[in-house]
């Protein structure tokens, strides 16, 4: 067995796909991973082009990220990176192959894309805003006081963007695997429904200090429901859930988790 096998990755070689555009120079249009075990590709494009190609050229550059994808499949991603290899040149080209170690593959692409490509921001249609926000997957975690960091790209699959969404950081083990400990989540604000069974975002509102759990909670009816217990439960099976008194208005719960970003 290997060390990476040993240490639950794989080996992956990634390249840099670039384009040379009128006005720009040579950018960096996105990130084409190969898992060398399967022969297959992951790859992730950007999706700014709007801003960076002229309209009658546009078709053929967001036409790119299906056309490699097709040829993955047809070919296996070995034999597709030695025919980009051999013959890309002048406008489009492709940077040397790099070894590196992945756990998820998906993941590893969003990761890579991030740090080599910079994208322009297009606010809630690629991007959502991340808030300096560090959420505890375990105990609620203080914060200081929170302002915005920036804008942090969405991976293309996530649609319909909307402005009640925001990036934060997870601290802490409790809720893996689902939510790896220092991953970046997006999470939506104004939890509409019944809460139980989801996986939400609290406020210790004395403390500033915030946790994401799985909500759970019991009611009964009177002239109206009311809840008369909550719990919010950890998905690893190593640490323990609490209640939250009902009635007790230092807690609150602001967000649903949405997914990882990475």
């Amino acid at each position: 067995m290997s060390a990476a096998t040993a240490l639950g990755t794989r080996l992956g070689k990634y390249s840099i796909l670039q384009a040379e555009l009128a006005g720009h120079g040579l950018v960096n249009l996105g990130v084409l991973l190969q898992d060398t075990q399967s022969d297959s590709l992951r790859l992730r494009l950007r999706r700014d082009l709007e801003l960076l190609v002229p309209e009658d050229e546009l078709d053929y550059f967001e036409l790119l990220a299906d056309d490699l994808s097709r040829k993955a499949d047809e070919l296996g991603s070995e034999k597709l990176f030695a025919y980009l290899e051999d013959s890309l040149s002048g406008t489009l080209r492709i940077t040397d192959r790099e070894t590196v170690l992945v756990e998820d593959f998906d993941r590893a692409v969003d990761r890579l894309y991030r740090k080599h490509v910079d994208s322009k921001v297009l606010e809630f249609r690629t991007h959502l805003p991340r808030y300096s926000l560090r959420a505890a997957a375990g105990r609620f975690l203080d914060n200081e006081e929170i302002v915005e960091q920036g804008w942090v790209e969405a991976p293309a699959g996530m649609q319909h963007l909307d402005p009640d969404m925001f990036v934060a950081e997870i601290v802490g083990d409790s809720m893996e695997p689902l939510i790896p400990n220092g991953s970046l989540c997006v999470f939506r604000a104004g939890v509409a429904g019944s809460r139980t069974g989801r996986l939400v975002l609290a406020e210790d509102r004395e403390a500033n200090a915030y946790a994401v759990k799985r909500y759970k909670s019991g009611k009964t009816k009177g002239e109206e429901w009311q809840h008369n217990w909550i719990r919010l439960e950890p998905l690893n099976p190593a640490h323990d859930a609490w209640f939250l008194k009902p009635d007790e208005e230092r807690y609150r719960i602001i967000a649903e988790f949405v997914r990882v970003l990475d």
